[in-house]
């Protein structure tokens, strides 16, 4: 059994693989599983599979059993019996078992980070992020949801006619979105506008590592607008695999099953 965990800024995904084919996810909130079911022994954390609910990985008797962990505070959270690898490899690797592609570019979104990742021929050629700024990460969205009074299902379907947001900054976006409120702009067009919003702040990005295949992953990859935005203005190809939100858990499990191969 391999267990991967992927310790988000928001949620912390966790997938187990069995037999390298079937394999469980689950998530929790970062906070609560910190303060509930993880304790810190020397420079080390010891998370309590038990209390959680989820198989124990036999990491100690040899069974082959592994853990390997990465995501946001990963330098700093150790998780005892894990082997840590970097974000980017990890959701490189799991973008490429979920896709079955070699060449392709990664666009990961998540709750407070935006990463850009160019795969060829199945290795890491080069990447980008942005953790500096929320404005280009799901919480960007959330808060602009906030601000409107919708969900963030409900701000996926907007993107026809947006209106023009040109605030960099996620505090100084509400404040602007909140102008546009008030000068009368309906809902789906301000929804638009925040969908558009996101797009711009990453476009140089994936201009930089352009391939005619563009793999979305994270929790925003659930925004269907933003993915026809995506396709739409760059002309690409946006593949949005099966499990988006957990690709980086999936490629801690397919780090470890390639470390059992050798």
């Amino acid at each position: 059994m391999y267990c991967g965990i992927d310790l988000g800024s928001r949620q912390v995904k966790i997938v187990f693989f069995r037999n390298g084919k079937t394999f469980d996810k689950y998530e929790f909130d970062t906070v609560e599983f910190y303060k509930k079911y993880g304790h810190k022994e020397g420079n080390r954390l010891v998370v309590d599979f038990s209390a959680l609910g989820l198989p124990v990985p036999d990491l100690e008797s040899g069974g082959g059993d592994r853990l390997v962990t990465t995501g946001y505070g990963r330098n700093t959270i150790m998780i005892r019996g894990g082997e840590e690898i970097p974000e980017i490899k990890a959701h490189a690797l799991g973008a490429a078992w979920q896709t079955g592609l070699e060449n392709f570019t990664l666009l990961d979104l998540g709750g407070q980070d935006t990463k850009v990742v160019m795969v060829r021929n199945g290795k890491l050629a080069d990447f980008q992020t942005n953790d500096k700024c929320a404005a280009g990460s799901g919480r960007y969205l959330e808060n602009m949801a906030a601000v409107l009074g919708i969900s963030l299902g409900e701000l996926s379907a907007f993107r026809e006619n947006p209106v023009d947001l040109a605030a960099t900054c996620a505090i100084f976006g509400e404040s602007e979105l909140v102008g546009k409120i008030i000068e009368g702009y309906p809902i789906e067009e301000l929804g638009a506008g925040v969908n558009y919003a996101i797009y711009k702040r990453i476009k140089p990005m994936l201009l930089q590592l352009a391939s005619p295949v563009l793999v979305f992953t994270g929790g925003v990859a659930y925004n269907k607008a933003l993915k026809e935005i995506l396709s739409e203005e760059l002309g690409l190809e946006v593949i949005v695999p099966e499990y988006p939100q957990h690709n980086g858990a999936i490629g801690c499990c397919v780090h470890a099953g390639l470390l059992a191969e050798h």
